[in-house]
C-alpha cells in the first residue's frame, strides 16, 4: 500500500491511498518495480503515471485506481487496470499448427479479446476455436467423412466420431462451457471462461499425444 501527491483537477493536490503499484509491464510483460512519475485524481478515479525500468522497453503506462470503502469510513484506491500495451499470441506446436491453423487464428483472436476485458466476446471466441479444432482433427482422421463432420453439430462430433477417450470427455466438458458462453442462462454457474480455456487446453494435449504418437509410429 502507498500513499501519494495527486493533482487534481482545478490545479491543486490531494494526497490518497492506493493498494499496489503495477509488477508488470504491459509493453513488454516482464515482472517490474514500477518508476511512478505523476498522478492525477478527478473524483473517485486516480491515474498513476508509471514507466517500464526496464532499459530495453522504457514505455509509459498508466495504472487506473477507483476509490472504493474498505471498512468503516476507511476509503482506499484499488488498481483496477493499466494502459493497453502488447498482446503476446499463445504458441502452439508445429503440429497443431497443421492440424488446424484456424483453430490456432481463432484462439488467439479470442484471447486478445479477452486481454482487452472483452471477455463475453472472448468466450464464444474460444467456443469457436474449439469447434475448429475438433472438426480439423476428425477431417484428419477420416478424410472420406469430411462434409458430414463440417454439416454435424460439434456436440454430435464428439459423440459420434471421437475414439479417444480422453479427448472425447474434455471435449465434451469444454463444449458444455462454451455453451454456456453463447446462451442468456449459464448451465454451469460455478465455472467460467478460465475454465473453457483450460479444458480447451487439456483437449488439446490429448490430441497432441496422439498426434505425437503417430509422428513416431512412421518416423521409426
Amino acid at each position: 500500500m502507498g500513499v501519494i501527491q495527486a493533482l487534481n483537477f482545478t490545479g491543486g493536490s490531494n494526497q490518497v491511498g492506493y493498494n499496489t503499484e503495477p509488477n508488470e509491464c504491459p509493453f513488454c510483460h516482464k515482472k517490474i518495480t514500477s518508476r511512478i512519475y505523476q498522478a492525477f485524481i478527478k473524483d473517485e478515479l486516480l491515474e498513476i503515471i508509471y514507466r517500464c525500468p526496464d532499459s530495453d522497453c522504457g514505455r509509459t503506462f498508466i495504472g487506473v485506481y477507483q476509490n472504493e470503502l474498505i471498512s468503516g469510513n476507511t476509503w482506499r484506491f484499488n488498481l483496477k487496470s493499466t494502459s493497453v500495451g502488447t498482446f503476446i499470441e499463445a504458441n502452439f506446436s508445429d503440429n497443431v499448427k497443421a492440424l488446424s491453423a484456424n483453430f490456432v487464428e481463432i484462439f488467439n483472436q479470442a484471447s486478445k479479446a479477452e486481454s482487452l476485458s472483452l471477455n463475453h466476446i472472448g468466450g464464444i471466441g474460444f467456443r469457436k476455436a474449439l469447434e475448429f479444432l475438433i472438426k480439423d482433427y476428425l477431417i484428419s482422421k477420416k478424410p472420406d467423412e469430411e462434409a458430414n463432420i463440417k454439416a454435424k453439430f460439434l456436440g454430435k462430433c464428439i459423440k459420434d466420431d471421437i475414439d479417444n477417450v480422453n479427448v472425447k470427455e474434455m471435449a465434451e466438458r469444454a463444449t458444455w462451457l462454451g455453451n454456456d458462453e453463447a446462451h442468456y442462462v449459464r448451465k454451469w454457474e460455478t465455472k467460467d471462461i478460465d475454465d473453457l480455456k483450460l479444458l480447451i487446453k487439456v483437449t488439446l494435449h490429448w490430441i497432441e499425444m496422439e498426434l505425437l504418437t503417430e509422428q513416431y509410429r512412421s518416423e521409426m
